[in-house]
This record gives C-alpha cells, sequence and structure tokens, in this order.
C-alpha cells in the first residue's frame, strides 16, 4: 500500500498539514512529490485540489483512508528544491503552507472546484431537471435550492476545473499525393480559381514535407477554403502547441556582444565570476554610482554561469524597469531568456513558467515573484536596485524576495550580487560587518562626471518668479532644454490631479466612506477617487456639509503639474507616467518608447520612473516636491528619500551630454537632502546609522509587526491589547514594543486597523508564541477578525 502525503488547498490552520490518501494501484507508478491531485476531502462530497509533497509506505491516520480521484499533472510542477522551499517559507512568513505552494505556481495551475447540483428524487427533479452549475442558477432560486440540498432532494458535487489552457495554432497536412492533386485539379471549373491556388499550394507543400500553420498563409488562402478542403479529403488540421510571446518585437534580432569593460568592472566580474565557478554562495554587495554599468557586469557574469552550463536568475524591482532591462538580456542571449512579471497575461506567464520548467530558457529576469522561478543548477542570482521596497510582499506569505533568494543560493551553492546605486542600510551594514562581500564601481563608464544637483528653497521660489508649483531657475532650465532639442525627466511622488477637495467655507474635505482618508481628485474622468479601496464618485459642484460653492482643489498631483505645465510651456510635449498611465497591457513599453523616438520632451511621473531608465538624451532631472515622504511617521523615511532623489538624479547625463538636476524642497537643511544633493552615499550612510542605533531601530534591531482588523472599531482594539498582553509574557526584558496604536490609517475597506511593533535581538519564545497566535485566532475569522504577522515589515505605518 502506497500513501500520499497530500496539501489540500484550505488555508487555515486546522489543515495547514499534510493529509494522508491512498494512491490507487493504477498510479502507483504515477505520483510524484510536487504533483497536483484532486482528493476528496471532509464528510460530505467536497473536492478539493492537492499538492503530493511527500510518499509513504503506511499512514499515520487509523480510519479508512480516501483515494486520489486523479492527478493533474504529468510531471511534478515543483521540484524537491522548491517543495522544500515552500516549507521554509510557511515556517519564516507565518503563512499557510498552501499559500505558499499557490504563491510558487503560475496562475493557471490553480485549480478550482465549480459546484453542479444534481437532482436525487423526484421532488429534485422538479426543481432542477438536470444537473446545473450552481454559480448559474439565478439568485431567486438559490434559497429553495439550497434547502432542497439540506432535505436530500439534491446533491452538490464537485467538477474539476483546470485553468490550465495551452494554446493551439492549427497546421494544415495535406491527404493526398501530389499525383492526385494534378487529378483533382483537372475536375475543377474554370472559374474556381481559389480552389485551384489551394491545389498547387498543397502539391508544393507535400512536395517539400511542409506543414504551415493557418495564420502564416491566411493572406495567400481564405479560411473557408481551408474548412470547404477538409471536408472534401484534400488535407487534415493538426493542433500543435505555440508558445505566448510577451516581446514578439524581440525576436530574430541579432545579439549583441559584450562590452569592453573598465578596469573597475573587470575586477568585480572577476571576482563574483570566480565564485560562479567555485559554486561559493557568498553574497557580493555591489555599490556602483548610477551609470558606471552594473547592466554590462550582470550580463558577463551570467554568460560566464551559462558557459558553465548553469542558469541564472535576475530580479528587477519595478514592471517599468523590465523592459529595458529584457531588452538588454535578450539582446545578448536571445531566445535563452524567460520573463515574469505581472505586466504579462496570465497565458503569457504560463507560457514562460512551462518554458523554465522545461529547460528550454536558462536566464530568467522578472520581479519579485520570479523568485520562484522553476530554474534547477541555477549559478548565480542577480538582484538590482536591491534597496528597493516593492521587493517585500504586502500579503501573505509576506516574504522578501532577497531573503529567498539567499536562501536558493545556500542550496544551490551559487553567489549572489545584490547591486544599488544607494543600498538599503541592511545590506551596508551586513557588508561593514564582513557577512557580505563588498564590491564597488566609483566611476562612470563614459568618465562624464556625475551631474551637478542644484537645490532650491520652495520658502523663497515663489517671490523670485516661481509659478504652479515650478521654481523660475527649473522653468528656465526646462525652456533651455527645449530650445536644445534635449529631454528632461521630472519626478513628482503623487498621481492624481490634486491631492484633495476641500470647502473654503466651512473646512469640509471630501473623505472616502470606507477609508480614512481624503479622496483624489482625477480631472481625466472627473472623479473623486480612493486609491486603497477603489471608491469612486463624481466631484461636488456645491459642499455637501454647508452648501457652499466655494469648492477648491488642494495639493498637487502628476495629472494637475502635466496641465500647468502645458500652459507653462505649451509648445512641450509631456509624456506622464503613473500608476494611471499604466494601467494597461504593455502601456510601460510603450510610453518608454514614445520617449525614447523623442515622441516627448518631458517625461513627468512618479517613482517608477527614478531608477534603471538609460536615456541618452536626457540631461535635466527636476525633483518638483523632495518632501513627499519626509513627512511620514516611517523611521525609513530618510532612507527612502535620499534613495529615490540620487537615483532620479542619475537619469541626467548619462550619455555623451552633461547633466543638470534641480531639487525642489521646503527642507533644504534635511540631511538626506544634503546627502542627495552631494551623492554621498557613504556620508548618508553613517549619519543614518547613527540615528538608527539611538532609536533601537533595524539594521541593529529584527522587527515584527502584528496587525488586528475587524469593521467594530471597539473588537479590534480589545483584540490587539489581548494579543499584546499574550506576547508581553513571553518577550525578554531587552525587547522594544511600540503600541499597540491605531493604524497610520485607522480605516480601511471598511474594516478598522489596530498594530504593534515588536523590536528585538534575540527572543527565543517569539515564533512559537506568534504561532500559537495564528492557530488561536483562526476560529475568530468567522466573527470578521484578521490577524496578519509581517517579519522585518518595511513601513511601520
Amino acid at each position: 500500500m502506497q500513501i500520499a502525503k497530500v496539501i489540500v488547498d484550505v488555508p487555515t490552520m486546522q489543515t495547514d498539514r499534510p493529509f494522508d490518501y491512498l494512491i490507487p494501484e493504477a498510479l502507483e507508478d504515477t505520483i510524484q512529490p510536487g504533483m497536483r491531485v484532486w482528493v476528496g476531502f471532509g464528510k460530505g462530497s467536497r473536492k478539493l485540489m492537492g499538492m503530493v509533497i511527500g510518499l509513504a509506505d503506511h499512514a499515520e491516520f487509523d480510519g479508512e483512508l480516501k483515494p486520489i480521484l486523479a492527478i493533474l499533472d504529468a510531471a511534478p510542477v515543483l521540484d524537491p528544491e522548491l517543495l522544500k522551499l515552500s516549507k521554509w517559507l510557511a515556517d519564516t512568513t507565518f503563512a499557510f503552507w498552501i499559500t505558499c505552494v499557490q504563491t510558487m505556481l503560475p496562475a493557471q495551475l490553480k485549480a478550482a472546484a465549480d459546484k453542479w447540483v444534481h437532482p436525487l428524487t423526484p421532488a429534485g427533479h422538479a426543481l432542477i431537471p438536470s444537473a446545473q452549475a450552481l454559480d448559474d442558477l439565478p439568485e431567486a432560486a438559490l434559497a429553495p435550492v439550497l434547502k432542497a440540498v439540506q432535505h436530500g432532494d439534491l446533491e452538490v458535487k464537485y467538477r474539476l476545473h483546470d485553468r490550465a489552457k495551452v494554446k493551439t495554432v492549427a497546421h494544415i497536412v495535406p491527404d493526398k499525393t501530389e499525383a492526385e492533386y494534378a487529378e483533382i485539379k483537372q475536375t475543377l471549373n474554370g472559374n474556381a480559381k481559389q480552389q485551384a491556388h489551394l491545389l498547387d499550394l498543397l502539391t508544393q507543400w507535400h512536395h517539400q514535407n511542409l506543414t504551415p500553420a493557418i495564420p502564416d498563409v491566411k493572406n495567400e488562402i481564405p479560411r473557408a477554403q481551408i474548412t470547404a478542403a477538409v471536408k472534401k479529403g484534400w488535407l487534415h488540421l493538426v493542433e500543435q502547441e505555440v508558445y505566448r510571446d510577451p516581446y514578439p518585437q524581440m525576436q530574430g534580432q541579432a545579439l549583441t556582444k559584450p562590452l569592453a569593460l573598465t578596469v573597475d568592472q573587470q575586477q568585480v566580474v572577476d571576482q563574483v565570476t570566480q565564485a560562479v565557478d567555485d559554486h561559493d554562495p557568498q553574497t557580493f554587495l555591489l555599490e556602483g554610482v548610477t551609470g558606471s554599468g552594473k547592466t554590462e557586469v550582470y550580463l558577463q557574469i551570467i554568460a560566464q554561469a551559462l558557459q558553465q552550463g548553469q542558469t541564472a536568475l535576475m530580479l528587477v524591482p519595478e514592471i517599468a524597469l523590465t523592459p529595458q532591462m529584457v531588452k538588454r538580456v535578450r539582446g545578448r542571449f536571445g531566445e535563452r531568456v524567460a520573463v515574469l512579471h505581472s505586466g504579462l497575461s496570465s497565458g503569457e506567464k504560463f507560457d514562460e513558467w512551462r518554458r523554465i520548467e522545461r529547460h528550454e530558457a536558462q536566464v530568467v529576469v522578472g520581479a519579485r515573484s520570479a523568485v520562484f522561478a522553476p530554474l534547477t543548477n541555477i549559478g548565480v542570482f542577480i538582484i538590482d536596485e536591491e534597496h528597493e521596497s516593492s521587493y517585500k510582499q504586502a500579503d501573505a506569505p509576506r516574504y522578501h524576495a532577497r531573503d529567498v533568494v539567499l536562501h536558493r543560493a545556500q542550496t544551490m551553492h551559487a553567489p549572489v550580487v545584490l547591486g544599488s546605486a544607494t543600498p538599503s542600510l541592511e545590506s551596508r551594514a551586513r557588508a561593514e560587518k564582513g557577512v557580505y562581500t563588498k564590491l564597488v564601481l566609483p566611476k562612470r563608464i563614459n568618465q562624464q562626471p556625475m551631474p551637478p544637483v542644484h537645490l532650491i528653497d520652495m520658502r523663497q521660489a515663489y517671490q523670485a518668479g516661481g509659478r504652479d508649483g515650478f521654481s523660475k531657475p527649473l522653468l528656465d532650465a526646462l525652456q533651455q532644454r527645449l530650445d536644445r532639442h534635449e529631454q528632461s525627466v521630472l519626478l513628482l511622488n503623487k498621481r492624481g490631479f490634486s491631492s484633495f477637495v476641500m470647502c473654503r467655507e466651512c473646512g469640509y474635505k471630501v473623505q472616502c466612506p470606507n477609508c480614512d482618508i481624503s479622496l483624489t481628485l482625477h480631472m481625466d474622468s472627473h472623479s473623486l477617487k480612493c486609491h486603497y479601496c477603489g471608491h469612486e464618485e463624481p466631484i461636488p459642484t456645491t459642499c455637501p456639509n454647508c452648501g457652499s460653492k466655494k469648492i477648491r482643489y488642494y495639493g498637487t498631483g502628476t495629472e494637475k503639474v502635466a496641465a500647468s505645465l502645458n500652459q507653462l510651456l505649451p509648445q512641450a510635449r509631456v509624456l506622464r507616467m503613473d500608476v494611471d498611465t499604466t494601467r494597461k497591457k504593455g502601456s510601460h513599453a510603450r510610453l518608454l518608447k514614445q520617449f525614447g523616438n523623442h515622441e516627448a520632451d518631458i517625461l513627468l511621473g512618479t517613482q517608477m520612473i527614478a531608477k534603471g531608465l538609460d536615456f541618452p538624451d536626457v540631461t535635466l532631472v527636476g525633483v518638483i516636491n523632495a518632501d513627499t515622504a519626509l513627512g511620514l511617521p516611517d523611521f525609513r523615511a530618510g532612507e527612502r528619500t535620499f534613495q529615490l532623489l540620487t537615483q532620479v538624479s542619475g537619469r541626467a547625463g548619462r550619455a555623451d551630454k552633461p547633466g543638470e538636476v534641480f531639487i525642489q524642497t521646503f527642507n533644504p537643511e534635511h540631511y538626506a537632502i544634503q546627502y542627495a544633493t552631494k551623492q554621498d552615499y557613504e556620508g548618508f550612510f553613517y549619519a543614518e546609522m547613527a540615528i538608527r542605533h539611538r532609536g533601537d531601530y533595524p539594521p541593529y534591531f529584527f522587527t515584527m509587526k502584528l496587525t488586528v482588523s475587524h469593521p467594530d472599531e471597539a473588537q479590534a482594539a480589545k483584540a490587539i491589547y489581548s494579543l499584546a498582553a499574550q506576547l508581553n509574557a513571553v518577550l525578554s526584558d531587552s525587547a522594544r514594543v511600540l503600541g499597540p496604536t491605531p493604524g497610520a490609517i485607522a480605516r480601511l475597506k471598511k474594516r478598522y486597523y489596530y498594530q504593534m511593533v515588536i523590536k528585538y535581538k534575540r527572543e527565543p519564545q517569539l515564533n512559537a508564541a506568534l504561532a500559537k497566535i495564528l492557530d488561536e485566532t483562526q476560529a475568530s475569522v468567522k466573527n470578521g477578525f484578521q490577524v496578519a504577522i509581517d517579519p522585518e515589515p518595511q513601513s511601520f505605518m
């Protein structure tokens, strides 16, 4: 008797363990760990997808075992390394094991079940004459149907709904000999020219042993003629699988050659490739100024891994960066590169995942989730812009891609390269202690100096001729670039037209009904929107509170700045790049291509334009408001401001033309802005580390955030205080506890949030206490509670 250990697709503490299932004799030699299976679960007819995580000779369950009903995969979709990784991920992020498994798989491998209602008795037949999908029933019929199910007149059965769909294309296969086609042609009427042409093509294809795809011949022969020819027995169609290519425009391009390296670049490549050759899983922190050629270094390191018969995984932080990085990597390695990020359709992601899993791609480039790419024999891991907070997953499992990479690297015995012009304090501190090996690229590859940075004090800007959020020096510099036919990049870290709408008569602000946040004005859709829950409503013409017509717009968003630019510089062509303009698939790449083709003079955007972009004619960078993040109650506010300003400054003067940067601020004395102006990362690092040390913050302390939410504020508050008492009982005196307090935004999506943060160096009982809390609070989910545990949160807000 063979037993399969199966994790079922029910994310609760009660089911967060393997269940024993009997492997039917017919499947004994087929089922392997890492396969998805279809199993019965519970007492009724409920059926679920599960993942086989192991095999055994005997069961630990004493009762009668249920058999596995079906297997969903011809081969394992998770190999042993990824299966072990899923368990490690569940343990370290306080997430359910099945949730971690699902996170690793593309959406099309997440099978679902449709509920069908079947009549059992004459009364059931009267209600539902034949089997019907429960979801298809009209709402009015739902109540009597559910009652009939309870009475035993109807039965609910589950049907497997596997979304794993491959794309196929029909190919034409000639069914006659060349002589037979010649005979048929003799029998045609003189005006049957299309049929005669098709017979000539079929003769040619038969002779050349070709089976052309229908899309490839659609201009030569109508589909109706092909359909008719099938009925006549002249040919038959065969469906063949094809991959959905997310970047078809890159097909057939000549591969680029490696560039000559500077002395500094060569030293970095030599040191990392030596670790690749030695299978040494050491971590390198590559601190290279913007424009120092980090990408070329990555490409030559990847080439070395491929030369050794190994694979490579490269992560980038933003979808906006992916098209340019894909162009560089695929331009060098061609079809050997696969791409994984959320900008792809589910079908494209599924096909790219299968190319990797089938070993048809040896290099993977992608955003955070690509860290789980099913590559084997990985020779090197690269994380570009390693400081970016987007590498941290916000929902369960709350992993940081860097931690996953470091764990996989130990398993694979492969080095890791963490690259950035402004490394995170945690990584830089580890390099300081010798945990990471620090590598430096101190100069730009074209020997151009870093662009001069001008600090504009906006407290005096309007007296000196500034308008609509622009200081006169920045406006003059923009005009100068327009006159010289050069390009500019403007950063504003707020999207929308205006931050909020307020009545000047009574002070009423239009708030979201679901969240404690002001609605944001969007002039393109003439509406007010909440960026947290999606609520949308028309712009009011009179104040709902006092009836006054003195409704005014306050604050500045990218949409408003674009409108101001059109008035201040009417000849300028402005491209806006933010979440609102990049919702559609391919919009990131389209906007960047337009800018690269000089179809715009100014690229205006949020932080997505601050890093990785490389345009030779950008000679001016302007930061409209450097203070956006400084006022936030977040210990990383200074670090994020410094990183953003330094990164966006690096977009200027990357080629032969010298660049210039203007930073507008109301806080010119702030240390983060001062160090960013001087492009002095090392100075900022030591200043920020001193502040972190005084406040007992990372990297001197580890952190853990516990959040409770409930539709009723009193219930949420009561719950968090109860959990705080539970944790305080096991924490040592050296731990620091912040809170409990309401969340920075106390209400989101009609739920009230309360949180507490634990800062600690070593707490041996903490993990067990948190696991116990997750277990005990499971039952309260049905009462509206939600409990979230976030290890090393990127923000305390």
